[in-house]
């Protein structure tokens, strides 16, 4: 799946390094925003495959973010992994219950992400 548009949406400068660098290097076309009014402006030009949605983030949280989203035609096809290091009881299901297609803890497991991301397209591509 590589060569696929991806955005991620994370506050965190050295999480949004390393996913970018790792997404690049796997050949994904990935793209940066680091709040969700940023996000929002990117989508109007950017239209990727896959959202890694920060659950944290200031102002507009990932998990409000994903709401809008999600409720408006043009971007509700998208899939939208929640990735949160406060993985507490219960917020697998709150991000699932928002509209989030799957959820990764933090930290990402390097080593695995790139398989996990390729299954989400993958699946989004078969009918």
């Amino acid at each position: 799946m590589a060569g696929e548009p991806i955005l991620i949406v994370d506050d965190n400068p050295i999480n949004l390094k390393l996913e970018k660098i790792l997404l690049t290097v796997e050949g994904y076309d990935a793209r940066t925003a680091t709040d969700a009014e940023e996000a929002l402006s990117l989508l109007e030009t950017y239209k990727p495959a896959l959202i890694l949605m920060d659950l944290q983030l200031p102002g507009m949280t990932g998990l409000e973010l994903t709401r809008k989203l999600k409720s408006d035609p043009r971007y509700k096809n998208i899939v939208i992994l929640a990735v949160t290091a406060y993985a507490m009881k219960g917020d697998k299901e709150k991000a699932l219950a928002a509209g989030c297609d799957g959820y990764i803890s933090k930290p990402i497991d390097t080593k695995t992400l790139p398989t996990v991301l390729s299954n989400y397209l993958k699946a989004v591509k078969t009918p």
